[in-house]
């Protein structure tokens, strides 16, 4: 494959989705195809996988966590096939707002499932693809709910968990760079829109042709 493939990752509120946004418009404003995309919902099997998971009512009652992490995988394999390989081979960038990460974050994590199985199932939905970058936008729970506060609506299934489960899912992204410091860049999300931006700009550039 001759694309490119960049995740962000971070907690609810992060500011994923206006990143992934910004850095999509400035590669095709410097006449590259981008594709900006995300997990849950990038397909449209995605959007009533995401629908059913995050949205659903008191009728589906509680998803076992290991339905939800199959759930989520299903998403995965279906996006990877649909949207991202494809954008991949014919050279587009695709910049896409959560991956395999968000699942071991959250559902190994967040839900204290073996985080190697997490791994394994994502890795067979996917067929071993992983991004060359990956921009982790650390936020603090707090402050993550106040974001959510400010844009309105009503907080999904996953978002109104306890804080304790954000702040398991905030170290999860926390220990997954650690452990892998060659693909990612951690930022802080508190800092200016634009000044995240022209990170992540930096971070993009050393992986594009010159």
């Amino acid at each position: 494959m001759s694309g490119l493939f960049i995740t962000l990752e971070g907690g609810d509120g992060a500011g994923k989705t206006t990143q992934s946004r910004l850095l999509a418009s400035w590669l095709e404003a410097r006449g590259l195809e981008a594709v900006q995309t995300r997990e849950p919902g990038g397909t449209r099997l995605g959007a009533e996988i995401r629908s059913l998971l995050l949205h659903g009512g008191d009728d589906i009652g509680d998803v076992d966590p290991r339905a939800e992490a199959l759930l989520y995988a299903a998403d995965r394999a279906q996006h990877i096939a649909k949207v991202v390989r494809p954008a991949l081979e014919r050279g587009a960038v695709v910049v896409q707002d959560r991956y395999i990460d968000s699942s071991l974050a959250y559902q190994g994590a967040g839900r204290v499932l073996d985080g190697a199985d997490v791994r394994r199932i994502s890795e067979w939905a996917t067929g071993g693809l992983w991004p060359a970058l990956t921009v982790l936008l650390d936020v603090d729970p707090e402050t993550g709910a106040e974001r959510r506060a400010e844009r309105g609506g009503t907080d999904d299934r996953l978002e109104a968990e306890a804080r304790e489960f954000h702040e398991a899912v905030r170290e999860g992204f926390r220990a997954l760079a650690r452990e892998d410091r060659d693909r990612f860049i951690v930022l802080d999300a508190s800092l200016p829109v634009e000044e995240l931006h022209a990170r992540i700009v930096a971070a993009a550039s050393s992986y594009l042709p010159q």
